[in-house]
């Protein structure tokens, strides 16, 4: 079985994040770059079932700057066996319409049985990648899954709603993310990180995937204004002195709120 996991680079999740003020984007250099908490637990995943099924072929691949090739050879010191890093000027400030084409275009290329993404990234928050990679893909899709069960018939898996508990499953191929609901990620060992140096890192570009970043049939989306958010202002302070109730619907009502 061959299966990819996405992994991808964001900002400290512990660190102060910030927009450019003059491009909308994340200020990347504000913090520290890390790999995403979730993208990990999605390679456990992986890495468990290679565990103990031999043969199993665990690919990690990310969409990003030059400093997310970090991030990919983390995951191949915690045992995956190849990655690819996809990497072009053109893709600075890629909404997510076209990092699901680019991301399902990568996918295609080596015909995977099984994609294993995080549920939500903790600086984009979309949480629609998983779906979007699927349709282009043409394959089934489960979602935000809490536990997984993978063998060569399919897919299942354990999901929670507001409505309840649902059981799912599906063939392969397949594409499926998971929560933080998932075990913790492994820690690459020394041997790992050492083994990560020889293994195989694929950089592609948008020619390598024949994907237009500028094709104007592709719904994009753009950044028309950005604002610093105002800074916290003090709350009004109510002194009890026998009308403490009154002020505070008087409160609410002047703000809309009652």
């Amino acid at each position: 079985m061959r299966i990819a996991v996405l992994l991808k680079e964001v900002p400290d999740t512990y660190g102060e994040r910030k927009l450019d003020l003059q491009s909308g984007l994340a200020d990347r250099g504000a913090t520290e770059a890390v790999l995403d908490e979730i993208g990990e637990r999605a390679l456990e995943v992986a890495l468990t079932h290679a565990d103990n099924h031999p043969g199993t072929e665990v690919t990690v691949v990310s969409m990003g700057p030059a400093t997310a090739a970090a991030g990919l050879r983390k995951g191949l010191a915690m045992g995956a066996d190849n990655a690819v890093h996809i990497h072009d000027d053109g893709l600075l400030g890629a909404d997510l319409t076209l990092t699901a084409e680019v991301l399902a275009a990568a996918l295609r290329r080596r015909a995977f049985d099984l994609v294993i993404a995080g549920n939500l990234s903790t600086d984009g928050n979309g949480g629609v990648i998983p779906a979007m990679i699927a349709e282009l893909l043409g394959t089934p899709h489960l979602t935000s899954l809490e536990s997984v069960s993978i063998d060569d018939s399919g897919i299942r898996g354990r999901r929670t709603s507001e409505a309840g508990i649902a059981s799912v499953e599906a063939g392969l191929p397949a594409v499926i993310s998971v929560t933080e609901s998932m075990p913790g990620a492994r820690f690459p060992n020394f041997r790992g990180i050492m083994a990560a140096k020889k293994k195989p890192l694929e950089t592609v570009g948008l020619a390598e995937l024949g994907v237009h970043a500028e094709d104007e049939s592709v719904g994009r989306s753009i950044v028309i204004a950005v604002a610093e958010r105002p800074a916290r202002q003090a709350g009004v302070k109510i002194t009890d002195e026998g009308d403490a109730a009154a002020q505070l619907v008087d409160f609410l009502v002047s703000n809309r709120l009652a």
